[in-house]
């Protein structure tokens, strides 16, 4: 099918709130049929993921506090790319800031939409190998755990819903199908 039949055309936009991490934007556009609609977007920088995974093929997570829903989550290590930013860079600073380790190599895997639904974020995964132990160096607003998880662990904590996360799912099952962990 062609794409250019699905493409709906922008007739109008207004940003209805502007943030440190995102804005909002409210936009009318004109749909193939003709007829018009309106479209909340999120606007996003993007980020990046990191499946970071040691000598012995466990990989490193970290827990935090995820205000939104409420809870303490497990996940890759991850986080938004600064302006201009590439996200190499940024993988590479987020697995240090986060978890002390630093990759002798970081690997893009894929770039990914999270809800392209309503957001234009992208995410960066990469993996991680050759990883040497450091000291972590959080945001002042972060409370991270760290934990060096086997596959079998993975398996399991996925399994009790331990692990609810997408990025993360994503992650660990593309480095799970890669053989990876």
């Amino acid at each position: 099918m062609d794409e250019s039949r699905l493409v709906e055309r922008q007739v109008g936009s207004r940003v209805v709130y502007r943030g440190n991490v995102l804005t909002l934007r409210v936009d009318d556009v004109e749909l193939p049929s003709g007829k018009r609609s309106r479209r909340e977007v999120v606007e996003h920088p993007g980020g990046v993921a990191v499946v970071a995974v040691d000598r012995d093929g466990s990989v490193i997570l970290v827990r935090q506090y995820r205000y939104p829903v409420r809870s303490a989550l497990w996940e890759i290590p991850a986080g938004k790319l600064d302006p201009g930013e590439d996200p190499r860079e940024c993988a590479a600073r987020e697995l240090e800031e986060e978890t002390g380790y630093r990759a002798a190599v970081l690997e893009e895997v894929v770039p990914f939409y999270t809800s392209p639904g309503f957001c234009d974020e992208v995410l960066h995964l990469f993996f991680a190998k050759g990883l040497t132990a450091g000291e972590d160096r959080p945001e002042e607003d972060e409370i991270i755990e760290t934990r060096r998880v086997r596959r079998a662990g993975l398996d399991e904590m996925i399994a009790r819903g331990e692990i609810r996360d997408g990025k993360t799912l994503l992650g660990l099952f593309v480095a799970m199908s890669r053989g990876l962990i």
